[in-house]
This record gives structure tokens, sequence and C-alpha cells, in this order.
């Protein structure tokens, strides 16, 4: 069974095809960093305006790349939620138009679904059941995973998501947009020991917060301008340092809890946050400690794309779902899905 997966639920447009015995035969992701850029942050319109000019000639060139057509399809999914909700009409109708064009199941996929099915695409692959830690700019959640549609958060933020602190934080440093990754990079030359912060919610249950966090950043920021009132790069190379520990021993410690309530064996970590370095690292040393076995998807895999959306679309189009109206939901909770049918 080959299925096109599409991917639009927000700035990136993620394009691919997975082929049961084969895998992903091809991919294409185009970003919008430098349509954001100027704003500080997504324009949603904009956004769903480069999914219009973008996906269709997506599409072409990976069907081209892979050498098939699409009557060589037997399915399409496509992002339905949570996302905006522009950006998934996008992406809803044209898979929804070209499904039922060909005659072929239309796969509605739930984008955190995708997230946590990435691991999947790997050769080293994680049997069910498993922890998950799922960390992105808009989630921060520890899933028990028994099956494909059988979740069950045991942890989430209160407030703001783990990336989400990355990006607000990065802007407090002047750093430019997309905020997360540049602040993880000017981390890497600082101290990490330098400035004391706090680590939400240690030893309190699973449940994360980061907006406390935040606030001792910004005035860790306000009391290190110098008399100009400007940061010298050391000093912001230590305060990225300082926080970026802070979040990374904060979900160490949130997995380890998890780890130990559960009683699983496997952990996978999904999201784009999960491509971070220092994390990886960290939850490596967490998972020797338990004897506990760590997947990650490539970090490729990490941040939204079209590979995972084939993917989770695959496993629900082989199980026989499909539906004939387009399905776009900007706020929708991952527990409310159901195994396959």
């Amino acid at each position: 069974m080959r299925v096109l997966g599409i991917e639009t639920s927000c700035d990136e447009t993620g394009v691919a095809v997975f082929e049961a015995g084969r895998g992903i035969r091809a991919e294409r992701l185009a970003s919008q960093v430098a349509i954001h850029a100027a704003f500080g942050g997504v324009v949603p319109e904009l956004a769903s305006r480069d999914h219009i000019a973008k996906l269709l000639p997506m599409v072409q060139g990976v069907l081209g790349e892979a050498g098939l057509s699409l009557r060589d399809l037997d399915a399409i999914a496509y992002t339905a939620g949570p996302g905006l909700i522009g950006a998934l009409m996008v992406g809803g109708s044209l898979a929804s138009s070209l499904a039922y064009a060909l005659k072929i199941p239309a796969i509605p996929v739930h984008h955190l679904e995708g997230h946590l099915l990435a691991c999947m695409l790997e050769e080293s692959r994680p049997e069910f059941p498993f922890l998950a830690l799922l960390v992105s700019g808009g989630h921060s959640q520890l899933i028990e995973v028994a099956g494909i549609g059988r979740y069950r958060i045991i942890g989430e933020t209160l407030d703001d998501a783990a990336g989400e602190a990355f990006d607000k934080v990065a802007r407090l440093l002047g750093l430019p947009y997309p905020g997360g990754p540049q602040l993880a990079a000017l981390a890497e030359r600082g101290n990490p020991q330098r400035y004391t912060l706090p680590r939400p919610l240690k030893n309190q249950g699973l449940d994360m917060s980061f907006s406390g966090l935040k606030t001792a950043m910004r005035l860790a920021i306000e009391a290190s301008r110098g008399a100009d009132g400007a940061l010298t790069e050391p000093v912001r190379a230590d305060l990225a340092a300082s926080f970026q520990a802070a979040v990374v021993d904060t979900l160490t410690g949130k997995c380890r809890q998890a780890l130990e309530f559960t009683g699983l064996p496997r952990l996978i970590v999904a999201g784009g946050v999960g491509a971070n370095r220092a994390l990886r690292s960290s939850l490596a040393e967490l998972g020797q400690r338990l004897g506990v076995r760590v997947y990650y998807p490539r970090p490729a895999l990490c941040t939204d794309n079209g590979a995972m959306i084939a993917y989770a679309g695959w496993c629900r189009a082989a199980a026989g779902e499909r539906t004939l109206r387009i399905i776009a939901r900007p706020r929708w909770p991952l527990d409310e899905l159901t195994p396959p049918n």
C-alpha cells in the first residue's frame, strides 16, 4: 500500500510517500521561516497562502522523485489538526479532492499521533507499549502509549510548552526568529552553571510548568545588562546555557518520575524540541541509569514533516479507515483518538 502524506498544520509544508515494505519513497519539506521572520512569529494568513502556492508543485515533485503517478496511490493522508485552521484547510482540501477523484481513501491524521509514530520510520523502532515525551512549540506532554490510537496523557504543561519557552526567552536575548534553535546553538558556548534558575514543579507530580522559569530568565537578563543596557556575548551565552540546562533538567526529571510510575521499559522522544542535543544526551544518561531503552527519530523527523503523516495515515488506511468529508480541527485533544477500525 502506497500512501501520500500532506502536512500543513502551521508554517512548514511537508509531502512524502510511504510504501509498506519499502519505507519513505520520497519526501520534500518547505519552510516559511523567511516569510514570518519579519514579524517575529507565524502570521496565519501568510502561512495559508504559502501552503496554497507550494503544496501542489511539491506533490508533483515527490511523486516524480518516487517514480509514481497519482494513479499509483492507495490512499492520501493529511494533517487534520491540531493547527491553524486556514493551513489545515489547505492540506485537507487538496487531499480530499484528490482522493475523491482517484476513488481512494482520504485519511485525516492527528498531528501529534504523527509525531508519536515518527520513531517507527527508523531502522531501530520501539515496540509497544512505551512512554513518550512529546515536546514542541505548542505541546509538552508525557504520554503512555499502549498502541496506535491508545494514548493516555499522564503529565502535561500547565502553561507554556517547552518549545514556546525557548522561543520567548530567545526573543528576550535578542536572537533572531526562529529563536529555539538559535538559543540552543548559543547555549553550547556558555556556562550552564553561571545562573541559578528554578526547576519548576520539581518532584511535584508529572505536570510541567515553564512560565515561572521564563519570568526568572527575564529578571536574570535585566540584572545582567551593562551600564549601556546591553548584554555582552559571553553573558548571553551563559544565560542561554543556564536556561537550557533548567529546561533539560526539568524534562529529564519528569521522564524519570513517569518511567518509575508506569514501569515502562522504553522511552521515545518526539516533537521539535526532541532534536535538542542537550536533551538527547541527558535522556540517554537517564536511560542507562534506569535500564530503559531511549528512542529518537532523526532530527528531520522531529520537526513537522510529511513522512510522519504518511506513515500514520498508512497505519489507519491499512485498517480500513476513511472519511468522505474534510476534517480540520484547530484544537483536538490527543486522548480523543481511538485505535484504527
